[in-house]
């Protein structure tokens, strides 16, 4: 009798474990009902990065969009801090801070150029885990999509960092800098990749600000504009 009850005990056990598998596995509303998938989910988090693109990312586009906003301005890399504080020692600050100008207004033109990019790479993400990643932390479906496109974007953007040096007049700008620091004596010869270094600086400030948004959006009742926004993102407010 004890091994009977024994045995129907594990087939309920199991029986239960499977079912919760079944009940996990549907769409689930904020009152415990079912009634929006895991695909609105994925949508309205697509959403909310699109609207990151759309509102901030855009700032960056404009002029100043990253030099006047402390949150992404480009700052020196190490090996150039040392040249920047040379310049300015001996008298030269203008053409050190014309440098650092020029960089910045790089990232602004390629930031233009590259913005169909990021609408695209969005569009192409599929949230497997969807629901787990709108219950994340407040830039949980930023660092998804940083995840997923960072390497593909840096190789579309480098490209357009560099066009966008010769555009804005950068390459010459620091040319004549490093030219100009080379030639002083007890320096260290200096030959940065100032390309791969503003292409980088640059995707962190896209995905910054992108973030901005997405925490605005799981914050702020305001900021859900449309019904998928405000129906997807009230599951995460319980």
């Amino acid at each position: 009798m004890k091994k009977f009850v024994l045995v129907l005990t594990i087939i309920f056990l199991s029986s239960c474990a499977e079912l919760q598998q079944v009940v996990n596995s549907l769409p689930q509303t904020t009152s415990g009902g079912f009634g929006i998938s895991n695909i609105d989910i994925a949508n309205g988090l697509r959403q909310a990065l699109d609207n990151g693109i759309d509102k901030q990312v855009t700032k960056l586009t404009q002029k100043d969009g990253f030099y006047r906003n402390q949150l992404v301005k480009i700052l020196l890399p190490q090996e150039l801090q040392k040249v920047d504080k040379t310049l300015r020692d001996i008298g030269l600050s203008k053409l050190a801070d014309e440098g650092l100008r020029a960089i910045n207004r790089a990232a602004e033109d390629a930031v233009k150029e590259a913005t169909p990019i990021f609408v695209g790479a969005v569009k192409q993400i599929t949230f497997a885990d969807a629901r787990q990643i709108l219950l994340g932390n407040d830039r949980a479906a930023t660092s998804y999509l940083q995840s997923k496109t960072n390497n593909a974007l840096y190789a579309k953007f480098n490209p357009v960092i560099n066009r966008s040096f010769s555009k804005v007049g950068a390459d010459k700008i620091w040319s004549n800098i490093i030219t100009k620091y080379n030639a002083l004596p007890l320096t260290n010869n200096v030959n940065p990749d100032l390309t791969d270094y503003v292409t980088q600086e640059a995707l962190k400030g896209v995905y910054k600000m992108i973030a901005i948004e997405e925490k605005e959006i799981r914050t702020k009742l305001s900021s859900r504009t449309t019904d998928l926004l405000r129906r997807v993102f009230a599951l995460q407010d319980n």
